[in-house]
């Protein structure tokens, strides 16, 4: 099948490489895509990359007719937004994205919460302000620790869980440049990541992760778009017997409950659903939908799908998921570590070389997936953002895993580069 995978960061190395190891001959073409995905190529597929502006519908579109392109696979959030979705399904293009109305589900907050209001789906409690004074109300009214949120896309920055009122003041001030913000009820608890792929009517579940967001160790220091993650996640069985029963009952309370919602006000969400959920002494809350693969947590739960990810893609965007069996899952366990930039996430410094990069991709189970890079001068990768890296890790157990992306990462340099030492640590013990 020719596939077109649009969107340049790890999450997209990671759908191709999933792709490329059905073995099945794949056509696949990355746009814009990064000098990783660029060498991806191998037995039972190629990889071209085109320098294409994933988010203009107009092109995307053309470039798909004009190519023979038979899937389209929109990585990132900011094609779905911008609707490239919606071009591409005029087209008769058969494509995996919710469109833009559908896609509002993570490019506005305010409308998530609508959404999920409708369909009666577990959340916390959440008041909407387009002024100073709206927030401090707000905040006050919901007290201590403080959660604010830019109610449009902003990179997985723009929230802040704060016990200092002046600071949640002061995010909400930066934000409500760009629009409204949202405060809402802090939930305490383990916080899981759990993909479901939509054809707009029934939705299938992925196996559960969950993600590190702080820059620092023990969940210190600044928000990230994700410094790690891990799949699958044990501790689930001690109060639900099993992950397939907690995955059960967010697809009964959550995803089949809010796609439906979607459907019956004629927006259909065709694609992937993340639902980012937390598990508190209540019971399961969601904290957010996004309206694509997650990053990284796509790094860890590709890796161990055994089902074709092609066949559930195209079933997804030809409305034909209801009759596929649910996935089936390695019993192997993943981890990724993400390798980032000196000054990440406020203000990495790009430009340096990478190197050691086929020392690490040797260590065993471990698959080195490029987020932000680009060739040097002298032929090398060079950093071209903040995150730069993701370590993949598969081994029978979480120790094993841990074992191998540390050690890769210890063969691979990049000036002042840093990341977190204790991914997975506490399901390894």
């Amino acid at each position: 099948m020719r596939i077109l995978v649009l969107g340049s960061g790890a999450r997209e190395h990671a759908i191709i490489v999933a792709l490329l190891r059905e073995n099945a001959g794949h056509e696949l073409v990355s746009a814009p895509g990064n000098a990783g995905i660029a060498a991806s190529a191998q037995v039972g597929g190629t990889v071209e990359t085109v320098g294409l502006d994933a988010s203009n519908g107009k092109l995307v579109a053309e470039y798909a007719a004009d190519n023979g392109i038979e899937l389209v696979v929109i990585g990132p959030e900011a094609p779905l937004v911008a609707g490239v979705a919606d071009v591409l399904r005029a087209k008769g293009i058969p494509v995996f994205g919710p469109g833009k109305a559908a896609a509002a589900l993570e490019g506005s907050k305010a409308f998530a919460k609508r959404i999920m209001d409708a369909a009666n789906v577990p959340t916390g409690r959440a008041h909407r302000g387009s002024t100073v004074a709206e927030v401090e109300s707000a905040l006050d009214a919901l007290g201590a620790p403080h959660v604010v949120k830019a109610d449009g896309l902003a990179a997985g920055k723009g929230v802040l869980v704060t016990d200092d009122r002046a600071a949640a003041l002061a995010h909400a001030e930066f934000y409500l440049q760009q629009g409204d913000v949202l405060v809402e009820e802090f939930l305490d608890g383990q916080e899981v990541s759990l993909f479901f792929l939509s054809d707009g009517h029934d939705v299938v579940p992925l196996s559960p992760a969950q993600d590190y967001k702080r820059a620092g160790d023990g969940d210190t220091g600044p928000n990230t778009g994700g410094m790690g993650a891990y799949s699958p996640l044990p501790w689930l069985n001690d109060r639900w017997g099993s992950e397939a029963s907690f995955v059960d009952e967010i697809l009964d309370t959550v995803a089949l409950p809010t796609v439906r919602t979607l459907e019956a006000e004629g927006t259909p969400f065709i694609g992937l659903l993340y639902c980012g959920l937390i598990v508190t002494q209540h019971g399961v809350r969601v904290i957010e939908f996004n309206a694509r693969f997650g990053d990284p947590e796509t790094q860890v739960v590709l890796p161990r799908l055994l089902t074709p990810l092609s066949s559930l893609l195209l079933a997804a965007a030809t409305g034909t998921l209801g009759r596929m069996p649910y996935p089936s899952f390695s019993s192997d366990v993943a981890v990724v570590v993400v390798l980032a930039s000196e000054g990440y996430p406020e203000s990495p410094i790009t430009g340096r070389a990478i190197t050691g990069l086929d020392a690490a991709s040797e260590v065993t189970g471990v698959t080195v997936l490029h987020a932000a890079t680009a060739h040097g001068s002298d032929g090398g990768f060079v950093a071209t953002g903040g995150r730069v890296l993701g370590v993949v890790a598969q081994g029978a157990g979480f120790p094993a895993a841990r074992k191998a992306a540390y050690e890769a990462l210890g063969r691979i340099h990049l000036d002042g580069s840093q990341y977190r030492t204790d991914i997975a640590e506490r399901v390894a013990r």
